[in-house]
C-alpha cells in the first residue's frame, strides 16, 4: 500500500465520496474533509472502518491544518445545486474564495499538486454552443445564480494566480451535469427531482417549455476524467462531461419510461438566468487525457433509479435541509 496521502474536501458529498472510493482503490491514504452543510456521512460510512481513511469535520473557509505530507489535494467543497446555494449564498461565496485560498495555501506549504472543481456554470447562459474552454461565458454577477457562478470563476482565477506566481502544480476541471448513486433526492436538480416525483407518484415538473438542453455524465465516467486530469501535465481548465445533449422535456419522458409510472409532465415558469443550452466541447479531454464517457445514459439512469428506489420511503418525501448559519 502506498504511503502517499490525498486530501479531498467535500468528501461526504456526491462527487467527493466517489473520489474517496477511487483514490483508496488506487492505493492512496485518503483524508476526507467536510463541514456536512450539504454532505452526508452515509456517503462515506463504508470507509470509516478502513485504516487508509481519515475524516476531518471541518469548514475549509477557515484555516486548514493537516499534519504530515500530502501528495494531492482535490478541492470539491461547495454547495452545487441551486436549491442549496440560493439558501446559503454567503457560504457558497466563501467556500469558493476563502476555501480555495486556504486549500491553495495548504498545497503550497505541502508542495502538493491541487485539482479544483470548477463547473460548466462559469459559462453562464452561453452564447456559444457547445462550450469550449476558451469561451469566457455569459454570466450575470448580480443574479440569483451569481453567487455560485462567480465563486467558481474567482476560484479559477485564484488557482491560476498560484500557478503563475508561486509555480504551484494546479489542475482545473470544469464539471458538466453529472448523475449517479449518492445524489440527494431533494437537491433540486433535474434528475433527482424527476425521479423523486416519479417515486412519490407526482407529475414531473419541467421549467419553461422544456426545450432547454442538458448533457448528463455518469459519475464513474466523471471520476475517471478527473483522475486522468490530476495525473496529467495540463494546467489549464478542461471540460469533463458527456456531449450527448437532450432537452429537459425528452429527459422527463425518459424518466417516466424508466420508472413505468403514469405521471404526466407539468410546466412551470423558467427560473431567472436558467441556462438554455448546456453541452461540453470535450476535444481537449479526448486529445490530452484520452478520455471520453463510456456509460450510456439508459444504463446509468437504470443504476441511479435502483439506488434511489432502495432508499427508505421516508427519504422520498424528505424536504430540502434547512441551513441555520447566516455567516
Amino acid at each position: 500500500m502506498s504511503n502517499e496521502r490525498v486530501l479531498i474536501t467535500g468528501a461526504a458529498g456526491f462527487l467527493g465520496s466517489h473520489l474517496c472510493d477511487r483514490f483508496i482503490k488506487e492505493g492512496y491514504k485518503v483524508i476526507g474533509m467536510d463541514n456536512l452543510i450539504t454532505g452526508d456521512l452515509r456517503n462515506i460510512e463504508h470507509l470509516f472502518k478502513l485504516e487508509q481513511f481519515e475524516f476531518y469535520h471541518h469548514d475549509v473557509s477557515k484555516f486548514i491544518h493537516v499534519p504530515g505530507d500530502l501528495k494531492y489535494i482535490l478541492h470539491f467543497a461547495s454547495p452545487a445545486s441551486p436549491i442549496d446555494y440560493l439558501k446559503i449564498p454567503i457560504q457558497t461565496l466563501k467556500v469558493g474564495s476563502l476555501g480555495t485560498h486556504n486549500c491553495l495555501g495548504l498545497a503550497k506549504s505541502k508542495k502538493a499538486r491541487i485539482l479544483v472543481a470548477s463547473t460548466s456554470e462559469i459559462y453562464g447562459d452561453p452564447l456559444v454552443h457547445p462550450q469550449p474552454e476558451e469561451y469566457w461565458g455569459n454570466v450575470n454577477p448580480v443574479g440569483p445564480r451569481g453567487v455560485y457562478d462567480e465563486a467558481k470563476r474567482f476560484q479559477e482565477a485564484m488557482t491560476m494566480a498560484y500557478h503563475t506566481f508561486h509555480g504551484l502544480e494546479t489542475r482545473i476541471v470544469r464539471i458538466f451535469n453529472t448523475y449517479g448513486p449518492r445524489m440527494r433526492l431533494n437537491d433540486g436538480r433535474a434528475l433527482p427531482a424527476f425521479i423523486g416525483q416519479a417515486l412519490r407518484g407526482e407529475d414531473l415538473t419541467v421549467f419553461g417549455d422544456g426545450s432547454q438542453t442538458r448533457s448528463f455524465c455518469y459519475v464513474d465516467d466523471l471520476v475517471e476524467g478527473i483522475y486522468r486530469l490530476l495525473m496529467s501535465d495540463y494546467h489549464l481548465p478542461v471540460n469533463i462531461g458527456n456531449p450527448s445533449e437532450i432537452t429537459l422535456k425528452q429527459f422527463a419522458e425518459e424518466v417516466i419510461s424508466l420508472t413505468g409510472t403514469k405521471q404526466k409532465i407539468v410546466y412551470k415558469p423558467l427560473p431567472v438566468d436558467d441556462p438554455k443550452q448546456r453541452r461540453p466541447d470535450i476535444t481537449k479531454a479526448r486529445e490530452i487525457l484520452g478520455w471520453e464517457p463510456k456509460v450510456e445514459r439508459k444504463d446509468g439512469l437504470k443504476t441511479t433509479y435502483e439506488y434511489f428506489k432502495s432508499l427508505p420511503p421516508e427519504e422520498w418525501v424528505k424536504q430540502p435541509k434547512e441551513f441555520s448559519s447566516k455567516s
